[in-house]
């Protein structure tokens, strides 16, 4: 398999779980913009996981860039990591339904937590395929965002036995810290 035909199959299944997460949102049967107040928080739970996927997404788009070979870890990396993501709508359907409440908000940052590890196994196996010198092990260094990140999963996960507040916080950071792009990845990609 080549890396078009990988990356291809993984914007199509990360394209099906945007769908299937706007198809869990209902048109009200009511004409009034008050009909609208009940799907507050299954919108806002959209829109955080829309942005997740979204940064997902691009990611996933610069990794694959950075491969000159393939091999069936990767393959098999890439499965592992789309299957978390395929449970993204769940959390998300859970997280909207019930407003919040502090189990969907355990649940929801466990599934973004076992994301961002999946995640970095993929990336790690591409940087062993590629060699430590390689481009990525250059751009992505130490990952620190990726380590904070999993750091503020963790204190959202342990934060949603306590206060679901504090714990949407930490998954909404996370969130702002990977929308704003990295640069460095960008010029260093756009040069090959």
């Amino acid at each position: 398999m080549n890396k078009t035909r990988l990356e291809a199959f993984s914007d199509g299944v990360l394209a099906i779980i945007i769908t299937i997460m706007i198809l869990e949102i209902k048109v009200p049967h009511g004409e009034e913009f008050a009909d609208l107040k009940p799907l507050i928080p299954k919108f806002l739970s959209y829109i955080l996981s829309f942005i997740y996927i979204g940064i997902y997404w691009n990611n996933h788009h610069y990794l694959i860039h950075s491969l000159t070979k393939m091999n069936g870890k990767i393959l098999w990396a890439n499965l592992h990591l789309l299957f978390w993501l395929s449970l993204i709508p769940v959390a998300t359907g859970w997280m909207g339904e019930h407003n919040f409440a502090k189990a969907s908000m355990t649940l929801y940052g466990v599934v973004l937590l076992l994301c961002s590890i999946s995640y970095f196994i993929l990336q790690r196996i591409i940087i062993i395929n590629e060699g430590e010198n390689s481009l990525l092990a250059k751009v992505i260094g130490r990952d620190l965002k990726g380590h904070a990140s999993s750091i503020l999963y963790l204190v959202g996960i342990i934060a949603s036995f306590y206060n679901e507040w504090i714990s949407g916080a930490a998954y909404f950071t996370v969130s702002m810290l990977w929308l704003i792009p990295d640069k460095r990845i960008e010029r260093a990609f756009s040069k090959n």
